[in-house]
Order: structure tokens, then sequence, then C-alpha cells
């Protein structure tokens, strides 16, 4: 469980309820359903409209990154590569045959087993990063549905406040109408504004990093896997791979 990414989430919208009830307004103030419905309904909407199905269903999926993000340790990953290494100068390449059948990660077992298998250097490079760059973008693109999300939810909340105002308009002959249209108005702007910059924007560029740090962990296990079927020195390899550690 990342606790700062929900630590960051109730800041962000105890500021805005803690800022409303120093200004002495109420909290009920800030719940309004029309308002919620327009802005969140619409924006679901509009993304949708936007987005492929498995585009869509990978983001979803995806979401929970941002509070139980994938492990991804550069430094475990470096022991892992050296103690193949080792094993590979004193038992050969195939000694790595059963490593490659126990090891989890379906990135680091497909590397393996390219090893074991013989694979020319050139041919374990370029089907290794194959498999990275298409994982990636997928996976930029699933960040990319809460970057439109953010991007679509204040037009949404202005199209929400331009309604509350029509039925203020229409209803000016009837006084208890206007509090309720005035409300709608105001209050769909803030849910735009607050969804966009609280939430959707940060948890895209929460994603987009978790897809970096997961692609340069992958990198170095491209290049330590290389060096193993060069045959390196696995002490060479450890100072090389760890050039990747921030």
């Amino acid at each position: 469980m990342d606790f700062l990414s929900l630590l960051g989430v109730v800041l962000a919208f105890a500021a805005i309820l803690g800022g409303n009830l120093l200004e002495g307004g109420a909290l009920s103030s800030l719940f309004n359903g029309p308002a919620a419905i327009i802005v969140i309904g619409g924006t679901v909407a509009a993304t949708i409209l936007q987005t492929s199905w498995p585009t869509l269903k990978r983001a979803s999926a995806q979401a929970r990154w941002v509070f139980v993000p994938p492990y991804i340790s550069i430094e475990d990953g470096i022991g892992k590569v050296i103690d193949w290494s080792v094993k590979a100068r004193k038992q050969g390449l195939l000694g790595l045959e059963g490593l490659a059948e126990k090891e989890p990660e379906h990135f680091a077992r497909k590397g393996l087993q390219l090893l074991v298998d013989g694979a020319e250097t050139e041919t374990i490079r370029s089907i290794m990063e194959i498999d990275l760059e298409c994982r990636e973008q997928r996976d930029l693109e699933s960040a990319r549905v809460f970057e439109a999300m953010g991007g679509y939810s204040p037009t949404i909340g202005i199209i929400g406040a331009v309604m509350g105002l029509i039925q203020v308009m229409t209803n000016l002959e009837d006084p208890e109408s206007l509090g309720n249209g005035i409300a709608t108005a105001f209050v769909a702007t803030i849910y735009g504004v607050a969804l966009a910059n609280l939430l959707f924007f940060p948890v895209a560029n929460k994603l987009r990093g978790l897809v970096k740090e997961r692609s340069r962990y992958e990198d170095m296990m491209i290049d330590g896997l290389i060096a193993i079927a060069e045959g390196e020195n696995p002490k060479s390899i450890e100072l090389r791979l760890r050039g990747f550690l921030q």
C-alpha cells in the first residue's frame, strides 16, 4: 500500500473542505447531486467515447497502482542478474534452465529462456526490446485515459454551471428555486476543476512515472541478459548495471 498517495488524496480534499469551513461555509453546500451527475457522468461518458475497450479495461485495472503499485526494485533485479551470471559461468547457459522455469517475472523468464535456447545476442535484444516497448506504449495509453478525464472534467463543470444558470434565469419569479440553480452552477465548476487537478492529472502522472520506472528496470534486465550471453565477468556486469540506480 502506497500510503503517500493515500495521504495526498486525503489532504487534497481535506484542504477544500477545511477551507470551506474556515470561510464560514457549510459542508452541505459542497454536496450537490445534480452537479455530481453532470460532471462525473459527462466526464466518464466522454472518456468512454474516445477510448477503445482494451485501453479502457487496462486503465481501470492499472488505477489500483496509485495505491498498490507493482513491486519494482532495480537493486533486487541487479542481484538477480548477478546470481544468474555466476551460475552461467559455473554451469554454462544450460544451467539457467531450472531458474527460467521457476522465475516469477514474465519478462525475466522470457529472457532466461532465450539464453537457455542459445539465441544470438542481437536476437535476444530485439525480442526483449519489442516486448518492452509494446507494453510501455500500452501502459502509457492507460495513463493518458486519466489525463483525458482531467481535460474533460473542467469543461463539463462549465457545462453544469451554464445549466444551473439557465435554471436560475428561467425561474426568476420563483425565489425558492434560485438557490438550487445557483448552487448547481458553482458547485459543478468546483467539481470539474477539483477532480481534474486533485485526482485525474495526479493519477495520470503517477501511472506514467511507474511505467517509466518499470521500463528502466527492464532495460537493466536486457543489458544484464546480454552481458551474460556474451560471457562477461559477474563483477563487470554488476558495475555496469549499477549505473541504472538513481
